[in-house]
């Protein structure tokens, strides 16, 4: 029921605004806001976004924003990981990484994917799914000379 009316009206939730990025594919369900402080496990098959402090672990069937003033020490597993914010821990994600302008990682990633734009930082090691195998290089074959070999240590003569 309205207050102003006396009549009952149905409750529609508010539409959530268009993201860009990874987080653009699929909307984010689960939010934790600029105020919020969250320890523990995060399990859900939708997105998030973080804003606030986030300690524990994540694994998502959709994507993680970790915005600016987002601070995360955790294990993520997640679809895409988009990150503004500040990110300590191991990130796995089955399609791209993106650490954007502000954003600072320290962890070891496993991507299939992965951006930094100028002025991002990561430190840490990166493993990316299918990588081929490092090719063996080899030194250069020797060109035989038809002249005499020279021993360039040798005295000269005068």
């Amino acid at each position: 029921m309205s207050i102003f009316s006396g009549k009952e009206k149905p409750l529609t939730p508010a539409p959530m605004r268009p993201m860009v990025g990874p987080a653009a594919s699929t909307m984010l369900e689960t939010v934790i806001g600029p105020n919020a402080n969250f320890k523990g496990n995060v399990q859900s098959d939708g997105g998030m976004k973080i804003d606030g402090i986030f300690e524990g672990q994540i694994e998502l069937a959709g994507n993680l924003v970790i915005g600016e003033s987002g601070k995360v020490i955790a294990d993520i597993k997640a679809q895409n990981v988009s990150v503004s914010g500040a990110v300590k821990g191991t990130i796995n994600a089955n399609g791209r990484l993106e650490i954007l302008s502000k954003g600072k990682v320290w962890a070891d990633i496993s991507v299939s994917s992965f951006l930094i734009d100028e002025g991002g930082f990561f430190r840490g090691q990166s493993v990316m799914p299918g990588e081929p195998d490092f090719p063996m290089l080899e030194a250069p074959s020797r060109k035989k000379t038809d002249g005499p070999v020279v021993d360039a240590e040798a005295p000269r003569p005068s």
